[in-house]
């Protein structure tokens, strides 16, 4: 005897008494994903607090000489590009950030791999990071100038030690990281060491040191905002520390939003530059 047949046809709208039919089930439409409908949301406060700053500093409960109005920073921030302070302010700060930055990642590279990938390298670089790693570096500036004299050379050395801590640390982490399946696996394939280093190593640290990328520039322009305030005569901090000598609490708002505003734009970079070289975990993972 065949086995039965299983009826997977929509069940016939249900009819009264009098033959009407009665309303089925309800049609519930495919929602949209949560974080694309709600990403406006995501602006509702910032844009509140611009709005309360705004309404303190209009009735007079926020002064100006303490903050200036969202507007003032507004009106102050076009002037200082129309004439042209800003944009050469920013050029003189990227300038110093980048060469830090390389500097700093290069040295935070260089030294992970080599305390990551042998033993006798651990023990020669690591208690050094470490130790240096608890100095407060900022209080380092006073021998940076004695150093290093009062131009370019302390405020780049200092953002480039801020760099590299972050950088050997997550690499570091992320070399010592890597499955020692894989390691087996490779020897098992009869790679020698600087292949196995190459295809296995390397590409199993790589997220770990990409996080320590996009935490090494976030304190690159922390850094920076303390060494420019130091003997300089141009760049951001430059513009900020000048502004404080008179007052202007405009200028010094404008300052810090494009710092901040430079921190975020340099996180996207990153992140996009992660979402790339990481396409491959995205398919991994189901994403």
């Amino acid at each position: 005897m065949p086995p039965p047949v299983l009826d997977v046809q929509a069940p016939a709208e249900a009819t009264g008494p009098a033959g009407a039919s009665s309303p089925g089930p309800p049609h519930h439409r495919p929602s949209r994903p949560p974080g694309r409908a709600g990403a406006w949301r995501r602006w509702l406060s910032p844009l509140a607090v611009v709005a309360l700053w705004q309404a303190a500093s209009s009735t007079g409960l926020l002064p100006q000489r303490l903050l200036a109005a969202p507007a003032t920073v507004a009106v102050t921030a076009a002037d200082l590009i129309a004439d042209g302070t800003l944009p050469t302010a920013i050029a003189v700060s990227l300038q110093r950030v980048a060469a830090g930055f390389v500097l700093g990642g290069l040295a935070g590279l260089l030294l992970a791999l080599a305390a990551g990938l042998s033993r006798a390298g651990e023990n020669a670089v690591d208690p050094i990071m470490q130790m240096l790693r608890a100095l407060p570096f900022f209080g380092l500036i006073p021998l940076f100038i004695l150093w290093f004299g009062i131009g370019e050379a302390p405020k780049v050395t200092l953002v480039a030690l801020a760099v590299s801590f972050p950088l050997y640390l997550n690499t570091f982490a992320g070399i010592r990281g890597v499955d020692a399946k894989l390691a087996e696996l490779g020897r098992t394939l009869k790679l020698g060491r600087a292949a196995l280093v190459r295809h296995i190593v390397l590409p199993g640290a790589l997220p770990q040191t990409l996080v320590g990328l996009r935490q090494s520039l976030g304190v690159a322009w922390l850094a920076l905002i303390v060494a420019e305030q130091v003997n300089a005569d141009a760049g951001l901090g430059f513009m900020i520390n000048d502004a404080r000598e008179f007052l202007r609490t405009d200028v010094i708002v404008v300052g810090l939003l494009v710092y901040s505003g430079l921190g975020l734009l340099t996180d996207a970079v990153v992140r996009l530059l992660e979402r790339r070289a990481l396409a491959w975990r995205r398919g991994f993972l189901g994403g």
